[in-house]
């Protein structure tokens, strides 16, 4: 089986002393390939440099999160679109909408995501998304821009139901976290799991946050990591009577299908 986590958070200081040991265990695992998110314009330089470690297995996004939408100026979307030229950017984002937490402001939020799909359009590049209590703005929003990209994924989906299958209508795919694990939080998205179609799919960890808490021996930092995508994945196939093998192939398809990854080196 191979797995492919598509959102990693691997300029987090919590990897900053083994970051290498913490991707030598992904590979170990079966992780064959990562995507780096990036959240700011700055950090999109530091996913870049460790992209190139291992150009094979690592890829990242390129865009400005809404938490960071108060500082997009009339330049950043100049900017941006240098940075997407590299080979290791695979989709722009992650860029989105955020009511709950409101670190920017709603119209700084609004005109940051519209830059960055106007972006995406004009490159012809995916687009990583980020939503908190904001799905209805989302969708009116991705309306006036989805038939122009490629593929668009709601990373990291918690929503309901109407969310879900509003999603689903407008042709997204949805990414899947530990969040689902949580038996305090997240039991609602195990009915919903199944509703997704596959080849709409996607697992990933958002690490080093969202530590599965069905883990059996849990780090006492509560730290995440990828080699733990595995721990998401028992979970989600449970919910959709699916063995691992069945998951491991349609999500790893989806994954490099969404995101132009390559086949991997044998």
């Amino acid at each position: 089986m191979e797995w492919i986590d598509i959102g990693v958070n691997l300029t987090d200081a919590a990897f900053d002393k083994d970051r290498d040991q913490v991707l030598e265990r992904a590979w170990q695992a079966g992780i064959s390939q990562i995507l780096l998110t990036a959240t700011s314009l700055e950090n999109c330089h530091q996913v870049q440099q460790l992209c190139a470690e291992a150009p094979q297995r690592l890829f990242c996004t390129a865009g400005v999160h809404p938490h960071d939408a108060r500082h997009w100026q009339a330049h950043s979307c100049t900017e941006l679109r240098q940075l997407a030229q590299a080979d290791c950017v695979k989709a722009i984002g992650e860029c989105g909408l955020d009511f709950n937490r409101d670190f920017s402001p709603r119209p700084q939020q609004r005109k940051a995501l519209e830059d960055q799909l106007s972006l995406a359009a004009e490159l012809g590049m995916p687009v990583f998304l980020h939503e908190r209590d904001a799905s209805q703005t989302l969708r009116e929003i991705l309306r006036d821009y989805r038939d122009q990209l490629p593929a668009t994924v709601v990373h990291c989906f918690t929503a309901d139901r109407t969310a879900l299958y509003g999603y689903l209508d407008l042709d997204l795919h949805i990414g899947i976290t530990g969040w689902i694990c949580d038996e305090r939080r997240g039991t609602h998205l195990h009915s919903l799991v199944a509703d997704i179609p596959a080849g709409r799919l996607m697992l990933e960890t958002d690490a080093p946050w969202l530590l599965p808490r069905t883990l059996a021996n849990k780090p006492k930092s509560r730290r995440n990591e990828p080699a733990w995508l595995l721990e998401v994945a028992r979970t989600v196939a449970a919910c959709r009577s699916e063995s691992l093998e069945q998951l491991a192939k349609h999500t790893s398809e989806t994954a490099r299908q969404c995101f132009n990854l390559p086949t991997p080196d044998a």
